[in-house]
């Protein structure tokens, strides 16, 4: 079950206004949408210039100063989000209020500030809500909360991080031999479960279900719930798959709103927060410092390769 992807050459069939018109049109009518042909034709340069202006915004942060990097990080996701939305909603943006973020950070207290225990709210608006519901077929999470920290551990590449800086693991690798992924039995310790439980558990986690073999905890699934609703994450650093060890709120949490919600505050904090952001770059007090960075490394790679994998899907 490797994954078919090498960084941004991977998008090159997608920068041909031919092949973009073709590649709506499918989209469209596997969704039976009217006029396909027509809409393809209307939406095919909008799309490849979302993904263009992405890829140029994506390009620019890795060069950029850290001070900047998570503004231009954000606005490359949006970006490249815009494109998956178009994929599915030709009509995109109908209206204004889709075009908010669909989240707000709090104000920030002087004394004391942590990233880690900042916090973002979901809004009804915008771009967050809709794409949790179109992209992602969630309910709506209007007035919930979410700290960073625990959108930090549903990053697998940050798993290492976690244990060298705190001592704990925040995922469990799976072996997988192409066709079932196996789960060391030393997940049911950390989930306080009786293998049956664990796997009635897991089985409600996926979108499209999952199948256990009868020997251990082995199970099979459609790989096309790979990526969307689904508890099991992909490790690009190490090429692994993994399941998050906090079996909370947000275990089957799609990755790719994860990212979202962290540039966010991040580009929040980068803008308004001039005097907390400078000092944190310049003297590293605390472990926000290495976490933010890290993440910044990962999602520089992550984010192009998540949207790679709904496109495709």
């Amino acid at each position: 079950m490797g994954i078919d992807y090498k960084d941004w050459k991977s998008f090159s069939c997608f920068f041909s206004a031919e092949y973009c018109q073709r590649f709506l049109k499918g989209c469209y009518q596997k969704r039976q949408i009217e006029n396909p042909e027509q809409k393809s034709y209307e939406n095919c340069y909008a799309f490849l210039y979302y993904l263009e202006h992405g890829q140029i915004y994506y390009q620019q942060a890795e060069s950029s100063p850290l001070i900047i990097k998570p503004i231009l990080l954000f606005y490359g996701l949006v970006h490249l989000i815009k494109a998956c939305i178009l994929t599915i909603d030709p009509a995109y943006p109908e209206t204004t209020a889709v075009l908010a973020h669909g989240v707000s950070s709090r104000k920030r207290k002087k004394q004391n500030y942590h990233f880690f225990q900042d916090e973002v709210k979901f809004q009804k608006n915008g771009l967050f809500p809709f794409i949790s519901e179109k992209l992602f077929h969630m309910k709506q999470l209007e007035g919930e909360k979410v700290i960073m920290e625990e959108l930090l551990q549903l990053i697998p590449e940050l798993d290492d991080l976690f244990f060298l800086l705190e001592g704990k693991r925040t995922f469990i690798k799976l072996q997988t031999d192409q066709k079932q992924f196996f789960v060391p039995e030393t997940v049911l310790d950390h989930f306080h479960m009786t293998e049956n439980r664990f796997k009635e558990f897991l089985t409600s986690k996926f979108e499209k279900g999952v199948e256990f073999s009868n020997d251990g905890l082995a199970f099979s699934m459609n790989t096309t719930s790979l990526f969307g609703n689904s508890p099991l994450k992909y490790n690009i650093e190490n090429e692994t798959f993994a399941l998050p060890l906090n079996k909370e709120n947000y275990f089957n949490f799609p990755e790719l709103l994860v990212h979202y919600l962290l540039l966010y505050n991040l580009s929040m904090i980068a803008r308004y927060e001039t005097e907390w952001w400078s000092e944190l770059t310049k003297m590293m007090p605390n472990q926000d410092y290495p976490f933010i960075c890290s993440f910044l490394d990962v999602t520089m790679q992550k984010g192009p390769f998540l949207i790679y994998q709904y496109l495709m899907g």
